[in-house]
């Protein structure tokens, strides 16, 4: 009787969490409702299936209205979908988790950091009133919670859930300050950290060579992570035209001012670094104002869906590149979606509203009237629950792109691992501080909080998954082309990847053949402040602008750049040159007077014909040697100068060829040298004429003095001091070869004079012999004779002395090869002037005139004394 009693008292006394409920701190202004289904283990989850809320009136008058929430997207319902299907899927694999059942509690964030506090002390409290700091002992355990894709819901829930060290993988949040581990100790996550999107991001635009592109960022803590993909393009060359951030909801005057921004920015790739319902205004505003020739470049945020757009908006957007998540097909998750109905799953509280939005009806209260589809007043129709889901449009519910249904799925599969790790006592990766295993009534949420941390798994697709120290996965992102069609439909396609595991130069792959861009682009487009610099130029910055912004500056002689955007130029080596476009080094011309060279060719030639032409000449006046006109003014000194003439002729030869040390000396000497003998000789045989003439005067002192050894004594002596006058050249500072560089595309080589004051000196010294010898020979050219060669000597000398005044500044003003053509014509034409002047008259008359070459003819055309005696 007494047991009856107690038992009777105990079943009508409230359970102790509806006891705590009354009396303890709770927070009645918010109800929460979750999508429940029981287990021994309960994973928790906030995912925001709706994409906004009711904003609650905080005028501290009177008591908050509850927050509502609207808009429900359908793809989000995905996520939701997932986990439920994932935990069947565990609960019905004995491999995984055997004898236990997990269960789950999902609610909605509705993005509303509020409305993910109260969610989160719901799952803390396992009711679905607010009771801060309180668990229901009758409730499973929460050993882990999924959620959330929005980063600031994420840092919400992260912050209440760290307190206790009960983990939390986030399918969607990738700013880098969730990987701090002092500030969120137990968050993880299965998308990368948005710093290795930001370094993903600035290899794709360097990929196509955009270095001048915009960027939209949100003003918020997801958007903030701009300023490092800012950073990014920079460390890799680019440049940002700018940085529009976009406060959310935008205001009309932001909206205005960046339209302006995009409209007047010459950078023809924009990144969005947005949610794409925070550039939704921007891009109806970019629709009105007609501008095209854009291409959008979108984060694994931004997901293009015909919900946002209007219809004029798709031509903007269509050819979109987007960064996106990885994914991998989940296997029977169609299936599974396929088979869910309003009537068993009532313990789902989003899929009522997912079949109004899916199916365009409306539930009707009155039980009696569900079977009608359309009711009394001609509204829209009523959801009967008998609806296919396969029937939806696929616009809406698009299994091609589940990427974060993807990584929520693997958010689940990552809890089931570790728990059955943990239950399982499987310590591969070392012992643990709270134990390797556990009983299932005595799990610690840290002990499932540090196997998630050192566990790994690999999934049903072959793809292995971990976390690093700071709780973030293996960074891997697929590379997404966006075609949206005239009827709203879409299409998107991977067209490559980005693996950061992979060596330094393949981490972007991209079939660019399969990437439709804009109907604006007939190619690749590109995007760049200035136009790429050719080989041959070099970039020169502009002053005041970005590293970007730049001129073309060709490259100076002697300078090229082999490759495109050259930042300076590169000199070639000594023995080569840039040829004609700058942009190569080719050997230099070797230019010296070569006897290939068709100009030394004929100098060479003429040099030995003219010498031929001596030679003969002196045969002719060896065999005719005792004529009068041979014998007249000395015959040896006519057969000395003819020899003279020959070398002369012959020395010509030594500037011709590859000068050498040996033939720099060689040549100017022995020019010197054999010129001065010449001109001596010359001098020599003037002197004799005007002896010859002055002798007849009784007594003449002129023959007293002078007689018959002019030419012994006068030849030698000046022909000994222009020998040691190049001596002395020869032993202070001798002629040699050198090469010269200046010379654009050439290298020549010449002979340095040594001494310049030398050179000229000889030169002089030449020069002061053949003007003495033309001063007395002038003053002589009338003396009567028939053999009086003054008269030719003046000639001669005259064409002498024009030939070398002419040649100093012809070899002043020329270089290489044709500074000693010059040299060489002038000793062609001098030794020319000398031979043809004096000798051709006589060969005339010996050989065409001979009855002239008599002595009777001589004396009978001169009234003087014969200078027979003389020779």
């Amino acid at each position: 009787m007494v047991q009856g009693i107690v038992v009777i008292f105990l079943a009508v006394l409230p359970s102790p969490c509806m006891m705590t409920q009354v009396v303890g701190c709770r927070l009645p202004q918010q109800n929460v409702r979750a999508f429940l289904r029981e287990g021994d283990i309960v994973l928790g989850g906030i995912i925001v299936v709706h994409w906004k809320h009711s904003f609650p009136d905080t005028s501290f008058r009177e008591e908050p209205s509850p927050i509502s929430c609207a808009d429900f997207q359908v793809r989000s319902y995905r996520e939701v979908l997932v986990v439920a299907f994932a935990i069947q899927e565990i609960n019905h694999n004995p491999d995984i988790l055997p004898n236990i059942t997990l269960g789950f509690r999902i609610h909605g964030s509705c993005f509303s950091t509020a409305l993910a506090v109260a969610s989160t002390l719901s799952l803390l409290s396992g009711t679905e009133d607010l009771v801060p700091n309180y668990h229901c002992p009758s409730s499973a355990p929460l050993l882990g919670a999924v959620g959330e894709a929005a980063n600031d819901i994420s840092i919400t829930m992260a912050s209440l859930l760290g307190v206790y060290k009960i983990p939390q993988i986030s399918y969607g949040s990738s700013i880098s300050e969730l990987s701090d581990k002092v500030l969120f100790p137990s968050f993880f996550r299965t998308v990368p950290n948005n710093l290795l999107e930001d370094q993903a991001m600035a290899l794709l635009l360097q990929y196509f060579g955009w270095s001048w592109v915009g960027i939209l960022a949100e003003e918020n803590d997801y958007g903030a992570s701009s300023d490092s993909l800012k950073k990014e393009i920079t460390r890799l060359g680019g440049c940002v035209a700018f940085l529009e951030k976009i406060l959310i909801p935008p205001s009309k005057e932001i909206v205005m001012r960046i339209v302006k921004t995009v409209k007047q920015s010459t950078a023809k790739v924009i990144v969005v670094y947005a949610h794409v319902s925070s550039v939704g205004p921007i891009f109806k505003a970019i629709a009105k104002e007609k501008i095209q020739g854009k291409v959008w470049v979108g984060t694994t945020a931004f997901i293009i869906t015909p919900d946002y757009f209007p219809d004029d908006t798709w031509q903007s957007l269509n050819g979109t590149l987007a960064m996106a998540l990885h994914v991998k097909d989940i296997l029977g998750f169609k299936d599974f979606v396929y088979g869910i109905q309003p009537s068993t799953s009532k313990d789902d509280i989003f899929i009522k509203p997912f079949w109004e939005k899916a199916f365009s009806c409306t539930w009707q209260e009155d039980i009696h009237n569900q079977t009608q589809m359309i009711n009394i007043s001609g509204g829209p129709s009523f959801c009967t629950g008998t609806e296919k889901v396969e029937h939806i449009d696929p616009a809406l519910f698009d299994f091609n792109n589940l990427r974060y249904t993807y990584n929520a799925y693997l958010a689940v599969y990552a809890f089931a691992h570790a728990l059955h790790n943990l239950l399982s006592c499987k310590t591969d990766y070392g012992s643990l501080s709270t134990g390797s295993c556990a009983a299932i009534y005595k799990i610690h949420p840290l002990q499932v909080l540090q196997h998630l941390r050192h566990g790994r798994f690999v999934t049903g697709s072959g793809e292995e998954v971990f976390f690093d120290e700071n709780g973030d996965p293996p960074a891997i992102y697929d590379i997404l082309n966006w075609k949206i069609f005239p009827n709203r439909t879409y299409q998107s396609i991977t067209v490559g990847h980005f693996n950061f595991s992979a060596p330094q130069g393949e981490k972007v792959t991209i079939n660019e053949s399969s990437i439709a861009w804009n109907s604006f682009f007939s190619k690749v487009p590109d995007s760049v402040c200035s136009a790429s610099c050719p080989p041959g130029f070099r970039k020169a910055a502009r002053e005041g602008e970005p590293v970007c912004c730049f001129d073309c500056v060709p490259c100076a002689d002697g300078e090229i750049t082999n490759q495109t955007d050259a930042p300076d130029c590169q000199k070639c080596p000594d023995d080569q040159w840039s040829n004609r476009n700058r942009d190569a080094c080719i050997s230099r011309i070797i230019e010296f007077l070569s006897y290939e060279d068709p100009l030394g060719s004929v100098l060479c030639a003429v040099s030995i014909l003219c010498s031929l032409v001596t030679i003969a000449i002196l045969c002719i006046f060896i065999k005719y040697k005792d004529t009068p006109i041979v014998k007249a003014n000395n015959r040896e000194l006519s057969y000395l100068l003819l020899l003279s003439l020959v070398f002369c002729f012959l020395c010509s030869l030594l500037f011709i060829g590859r000068p050498t040390n040996v033939t720099c000396i060689l040549r100017q000497t022995a020019f010197g040298v054999i010129f001065s003998l010449s001109v001596s000789c010359i001098l020599a045989k003037t002197i004799i004429v005007v002896v010859a003439f002055n002798a007849t005067k009784p007594n003449s002192a002129l023959k007293k003095w002078v007689g018959t050894r002019i030419p012994s004594y006068l030849v030698p002596l000046c022909s000994v001091i222009q020998f040691i006058l190049c001596l002395v050249w020869l032993g202070t500072a001798p002629p040699y070869s050198r090469v010269i560089l200046e010379i654009a595309q050439k290298i020549i080589i010449q002979c340095s004079e040594g001494s310049i004051e030398l050179f000229y000196a000889m030169l002089g010294y030449l020069g002061f012999l053949a003007c003495v010898s033309f001063i007395v020979a002038f003053l002589a050219r009338n003396l009567p004779d028939s053999f009086n060669e003054a008269k030719y000597i003046t000639f001669s000398l005259l064409v002498f002395v024009s030939v070398w005044i002419s040649f100093i500044p012809a070899y002043l003003s020329t270089r290489g090869k044709y500074m000693v053509a010059v040299e060489v014509f002038a000793i062609l034409a001098s030794s020319t002037g000398l031979l043809g002047c004096i000798f051709f008259p006589k060969v005339y008359i010996i050989l065409l005139k001979p009855e002239r070459n008599t002595k009777d003819y001589l004396l009978g055309k001169t009234s003087v004394r014969s200078r027979t005696e003389f020779s």
